[in-house]
């Protein structure tokens, strides 16, 4: 393993991207100083309606352990949170959407919905807990 944290950071970035699947441009990795920890938010643009939701935070002491901490959630995430769908329009448009989350509870699925936006600013008129499978 690499002594160079930018090299390992960019590694674990590409192998999260790789594991869910997204093109370049679709997953934002923004962090903050939060306590005297390092907060990394993986944020989702969807190239179809060109909005950013949530998709999760970790906590850690530095960029790298959170890096680890999201490849570790992203590789089993599917089997420890329920699937949402969410029917939702954004205040101006016309045009219903329709969004899906995976979350713990439908509290956790509306806040990844209204991550960095004033609650004003989109409309939800669904939110339904998918089947499992």
């Amino acid at each position: 393993m690499s002594n160079d944290t930018h090299v390992e950071s960019a590694r674990l970035q590409r192998e999260i991207e790789q594991h869910l699947g997204m093109e370049p441009g679709q997953l934002l990795f923004e962090y903050r100083q939060l306590d005297g920890q390092t907060r990394l938010d993986l944020i989702t643009v969807n190239p179809r309606h060109q909005q950013s939701f949530l998709f999760r935070y970790e906590l850690g002491y530095d960029r790298v352990d959170c890096l680890r901490k999201m490849l570790s959630y992203v590789r089993s995430f599917r089997d420890t949170e329920s699937s949402y769908t969410l029917q939702w329009r954004a205040r101006g448009d016309k045009e219903l959407q329709t969004s899906y989350f995976r979350a713990h509870n439908v509290y956790e699925a509306l806040d990844k919905l209204y991550y960095g936006r004033d609650l004003n600013t989109i409309t939800v008129f669904s939110v339904v807990l998918n089947p499992s499978s």
